[in-house]
């Protein structure tokens, strides 16, 4: 579990609350990936990548525009090089580091994450892994260890589907034999991706009743205890396929493609402008366009936008029991 840092959440109250911007930049650091999981939109999109230079001038930008986590994604991070050299330039501004990674590099990387701070490794089954992902889920699970074995704390991701719905419970009890946290968020259907896609791995009517025992169960196991860092709130939405927050999401996350396009959030990925261009120019000069968006959108189930919006907005057993950052 993440410790709960007063310093952090001092800071970010004054970034969210009386500044109004956001507090996470959350940094699409390359467009390239090991893996060509259908599901997924980022590998199907290669182009330009922010050079390391870029991305240092990007980091301290972010710092003196107030941003207090740094987290590094999409679509295969380990990917890059220079990956030990932007985490640790992150960390000396002062910022908390995180990474998500499927983990196939994991194991010949770990050496490299040694100023990352908070690991996320997306394992979305265990024996439908390799039918999810085409390729065998041990070198993940070696990465897993490896990362424990070197200190690090470690939050397994798990993306519900049609084809892991009988595992769920199954990769709650191997993420506490693991020493790990766990999460779940439910598959999201990207228009980029062809609609065949969502007929194999979407929940559809006959799935309905496997799908809310699934997560009923897991709503069980965070009641007793189960490393599940989800809040009971977040996974009664998720049980019920319906988003039923206030989404703060932008407002919370700065999200930043891999050629540094600002964005409006992972769902609505209109273009806001250019870190290149300043990101409090950018910030400025998008405040009327980013409130129309969010009030259009009809939400979304991405756990990172909506516990920490449910966070935002001070929500009791939230607060009380969501467990990441």
């Amino acid at each position: 579990m993440a410790a709960f840092n007063p310093r952090i959440a001092a800071k970010a109250l004054l970034q969210m609350r009386v500044r109004k911007r956001p507090f996470v930049l959350s940094h699409g650091i390359t467009a390239r990936c090991n893996l060509r999981c259908p599901f997924c939109e980022f590998w199907r999109k290669p182009g330009p990548e922010m050079t390391t230079d870029a991305v240092i001038a990007m980091l301290d930008d972010a710092r003196s525009f107030g941003i207090g986590v740094y987290n590094a994604w999409t679509a295969e991070p380990l990917l890059r090089p220079d990956l030990p050299l932007i985490l640790r330039h992150a960390r000396s501004l002062g910022m908390v580091t995180s990474l998500i990674t499927n983990g196939l590099l994991l194991s010949e990387r770990i050496g490299d994450l040694s100023d990352l701070d908070l690991l996320s490794v997306s394992v979305d089954g265990i024996d439908s892994y390799r039918e999810i992902r085409g390729v065998s889920v041990e070198p993940v699970l070696d990465g897993i260890r490896a990362a424990r074995e070197a200190g690090h704390a470690v939050l397994m991701n798990c993306v519900i589907s049609r084809k892991n719905l009988s595992e769920l419970a199954d990769l709650v009890d191997l993420a506490s034999d693991m020493g790990a946290q766990i999460s779940f968020e439910p598959l999201h259907e990207a228009p980029e991706v062809e609609g065949r896609v969502w007929d194999d791995y979407g929940i559809g009517e006959p799935q309905i009743p496997a799908y809310r025992r699934s997560v009923d169960r897991l709503i069980e196991l965070k009641k007793r205890g189960g490393p599940i860092i989800n809040s009971l709130t977040y996974l009664r939405m998720v049980r019920d396929r319906r988003p039923d927050f206030r989404c703060h999401g932008p407002q919370i996350v700065l999200s930043v493609s891999s050629d540094g396009t600002v964005q409006t959030c992972r769902v609505h990925k209109e273009p806001l402008g250019n870190v290149s261009d300043g990101l409090a120019r950018v910030w400025e000069s998008s405040k009327k366009r980013r409130k129309e968006i969010v009030r259009g959108c009809d939400g979304c189930l991405f756990f990172g936008y909506v516990e920490n919006s449910l966070l935002y907005d001070l929500r009791p057993e939230v607060l009380a029991h969501y467990r990441w950052i």
